[in-house]
Order: C-alpha cells, then structure tokens, then sequence
C-alpha cells in the first residue's frame, strides 16, 4: 500500500493529500456472491438500512455458524426464496433483483468463478445481465467480491469530485489502482465539504 499511495500521488497534489488523510483504508477481498447481492441490496440505500437487510437475510436464512451467528445464505438457499419470502427483510423493490442474482449464480447461467478469472471487462458485461445491476453496482460488485482493483465505482458524488478536485483525469488514468484511489478520493471529499464551495 505504500508504493501504491506514492504512485498515486505522483498524479495529482489532491491524491497526495487524499492518500495521506486516510492511508489505512485497505480494498477488502469480500467473499464474491456475498460482495455481490450486498451491493445489489445497496442501490438508493443507507449503511444503516443495508446493514440491517443484510442482517435480516443471514439471520433468516443463513446457516448456523459458532457463537450464535449465521453465515451468508448461499445463492442456491437464495435462489429457492419467493419474494413473500424476502418481505420481512424489507429491502423492497430489490428484492425481486436479488431473486434474479441468486436464480442466475445458483444455475450457472452466471458463473462467479470465470468472473474471477477473466479481466474485469468480461465481469461488467456478465454482472450487468442481472436484473436491476448498473454499471455502479457491477463495478463494486468487482473491485471488492472479485478484487479487479482497476475498477472505479463511479456515482454523481464521484463525478463531482472527479470534476472539481481531479479535472482532466479519468478513472483510467490511474491503472491497476483505480479502485484504491477511488476510494482515497471517496473519503477525502466527504470529510472536507469545503472543497466543494464556490
């Protein structure tokens, strides 16, 4: 991570300081479908809510782990759900988008382990066939269920960092990187309000 954080600052004074604001945030290596239906459940939604509906799902119908925890349903557990079934985990509309995600993984058509092992491009096209996945949610899904670190989740908060605090670079820009300065950019806009005053 250091060598990584001296690359990106190489780029841009505003990366640099990015960097060093908040030089432990790590990309995590989240278990793929876990990492995938978490960010399918996150569309238009809060932390608390999503930690909640996540909570719900494991709780309702994740198996039994030590200590009285349960595990992340598997896709299969999943995919034998009817949406009356999800009702009491209350994500709404989402809820038909995670049926399609866990029916396409449980049966093949969606196939996680090629995901992982083909460039992240291929990932894009495969994750955004499910019902309700954008170009947002895949990238996510990417970056932190498959660790294609290249990818850079881009919402309207991030063009407009992008836009005032780093004009003239594109995610591309910064390589293998993308999702590590994605994520510096992410936090240091929004724990400094000011840069975004006229």
């Amino acid at each position: 991570y250091p060598a990584v954080r001296a690359e990106l600052s190489s780029l841009s004074p505003v990366l640099a300081d990015a960097s060093a604001y908040a030089p432990g945030i790590r990309i995590l290596r989240q278990e793929p479908w876990e990492a995938l239906c978490s960010f399918v459940v996150s569309q238009n939604n809060n932390i608390r809510r999503i930690q909640g509906i996540v909570e719900r799902l494991c709780q309702l119908f994740g198996e039994p782990l030590e200590g009285g925890k349960r595990a992340f349903p598997t896709a299969e557990r999943v995919a034998g759900l009817s949406p009356e079934e999800l009702a009491p985990l209350r994500c709404g509309y989402r809820a038909a988008y995670v049926l399609d995600a866990a029916e396409m993984v449980a049966s093949g058509r969606l196939d996680l382990e090629r995901v992982a092992r083909e460039p992240a491009g291929f990932g894009r096209e495969e994750l955004q066939r499910i019902r309700g996945v954008g170009p947002k949610v895949a990238e996510c899904a990417l970056l932190y269920g498959f660790h294609k670190t290249e990818c850079f989740p881009m919402d309207v908060w991030m063009k407009r960092a992008m836009k005032t605090l780093l004009p003239g670079l594109r995610p591309e820009d910064f390589g293998t990187n993308a999702g590590l300065a994605q994520q510096y950019i992410f936090h240091y806009s929004r724990r400094h309000p000011e840069l975004f005053r006229s």
